[in-house]
């Protein structure tokens, strides 16, 4: 299942929002934010770039019917990997987004593009839950969730911008 959101990071530059998104006390602080009920979250600087890593766990925000397979929390690991600005001063991030012990995952790539009253982000990606016959039912319920998980990220570091 595609998804594609945007963001708007209004009256921030690229370069702020890179260094909240990039900095390991805010997402921390995020991760605490959302409620989750255990975190580990590093960032590893690369270049001009840096590879964020979340692990966390928090309860399952999903209908009975998955959460029958899942149990009443979710473990998942996310994974973020930032190139350095392009000409424009844009970036660019492959992100990967796990639930640990099912078969379900998002890849995809988000960017951070400069505009005239702030920065944009967006994510397009592809939810892929690998269960014959239900797994495209459970899709758009991941889907949600980590939408859902992205929105309140980003409304946590407009308060903090």
């Amino acid at each position: 299942m595609k998804i594609k959101e945007s963001f708007s990071y209004d009256g921030a530059d690229v370069e702020s929002v890179y260094a909240l998104i990039s900095d390991q006390a805010f997402r921390t602080e995020s991760c605490a934010n959302q409620e989750a009920i255990e975190y580990d979250v590093s960032v590893e600087a690369t270049g001009d770039g840096a590879t964020v890593t979340l692990f966390r766990t928090q309860e399952a925000d999903m209908p009975d019917f998955v959460k029958k397979l899942t149990g009443s929390t979710v473990k998942v690991k996310q994974t973020e990997v930032w190139g350095g600005p392009d000409s424009d001063g844009n970036r660019t991030a492959n992100v990967k987004v796990s639930i640990i012990g099912q078969p379900a995952e998002m890849v995809g790539v988000a960017k951070l593009t400069g505009s005239s009253g702030g920065t944009e982000f967006t994510l397009d990606g592809d939810v892929k839950v690998s269960i014959p016959f239900i797994g495209k039912k459970i899709e758009p319920e991941v889907a949600r969730a980590i939408i859902a998980s992205l929105r309140e990220e980003v409304a946590y570091g407009m308060e903090k911008l």
